[in-house]
């Protein structure tokens, strides 16, 4: 029995938890918060982040991080900001395989991919980014999905792709780690802008346009440091970035709503919890200066978000800006 750890036991972590345990995984999920654990081994379930879905009884809850010791994939599914601190924490343990990360964003203090982030804490453990459109409150309930695993190491990434699989998980595989990490983390900024467009009662047409433009800058600061462009098209490109803008599920897009709508950034934040497009907008408009990359809705949406711009002038500073070809 392939036996798997999920680090983190958020929606995200727990909707994988069920997931791999379906596949016949021997799964141990971890929190590093007792009260979380204890709530989760009585309940067995998360009513706010999803409520009706329930961990079945043989995923074992723990705090005790020594549950990877044997794993043949340990899943790091916490949010951006605490992956280094896990990744850092898992060095004190030498017995455990693939290390697949499915947070993204980008690291503040170095604007690092967070695969850089991993490696660096380590640097010997082979390493795979799993992204696409997969929002948990639908992965926790068997709606199909599809998403990619990106690796340097094609085995570690086929390994994932054998293991994860199943009737209502397609997995595909793809040694293009920058452009998969990079659609993850800017697809949350541009699907804030598209809740802010649906808080200001802008309409499709508007919004249509946002979402691709939002790729272009995607693609654009990708194909700068490196990725592909071919991957932007896929499922952690513009894949990711339709779901993320219109679902009711995205938490990013729901924040971007009440600040459209006239909510305080900071009340915004208190009340959605945590959104890593916030955090990822600062980091990529520090990107676009360090490679001098336009990105006209990521600038916007950092002075929205952390200068306090109104929304109604970032739209028509966005409107008002000289005429350009499509193709440039």
């Amino acid at each position: 029995m392939v036996k798997v750890s999920v680090l983190g036991s958020g929606g995200w972590g727990m909707a994988l938890a069920i997931s791999a345990y379906k596949k016949g995984c021997k799964v141990s999920l971890w929190s590093p918060f007792k009260e979380e654990v204890e709530l989760l081994s009585q309940k067995r379930t998360n009513e706010k982040l999803l409520n009706g879905v329930f961990l079945p009884e043989d995923i074992t809850v723990t705090d005790d991080l020594s549950c990877v010791n044997g794993d043949v994939l340990t899943i790091i599914a916490v949010p951006s900001v605490a992956v280094r601190e896990v990744a850092a924490k898992l060095k004190n343990y030498s017995d455990f395989g693939i290390v697949i990360n499915v947070a993204k964003g980008l690291e503040k203090q170095t604007l690092n991919r967070l695969s850089q982030v991993i490696t660096e804490e380590l640097p010997d453990i082979p390493l795979v980014v799993l992204s696409g459109p997969s929002h948990a409150e639908e992965v926790a309930r068997a709606v199909p999905t599809f998403l990619v695993a990106a690796s340097e190491s094609l085995a570690a990434a086929q390994a994932v792709q054998s293991i994860l699989s199943s009737e209502v998980l397609r997995i595909y595989t793809s040694n293009d780690v920058i452009g998969v990490e990079l659609g993850g983390a800017i697809k949350n900024i541009i699907a804030i802008a598209a809740g802010i467009c649906d808080g200001l009662a802008l309409g499709d047409n508007t919004k249509a346009a946002l979402i691709t433009r939002g790729l272009a800058e995607m693609c654009r600061l990708g194909v700068c440091i490196g990725a592909r462009q071919s991957t932007f098209s896929g499922l952690a490109g513009v894949g990711d970035l339709i779901v993320t803008c219109i679902s009711k599920h995205s938490r990013n897009n729901r924040f971007g709503f009440k600040v459209g709508s006239g909510t305080p950034v900071k009340t915004a934040l208190a009340e959605v919890g945590t959104v890593e497009g916030y955090y990822a907008a600062e980091m990529a408009y520090s990107l676009s200066k360090e490679y001098n990359i336009e990105m006209p809705i990521v600038r916007e949406c950092y002075a929205i978000l952390y200068e306090g711009k109104d929304a109604k002038t970032a739209l028509k500073d966005l409107m008002n800006r000289p005429g350009k070809s499509e193709n440039g």
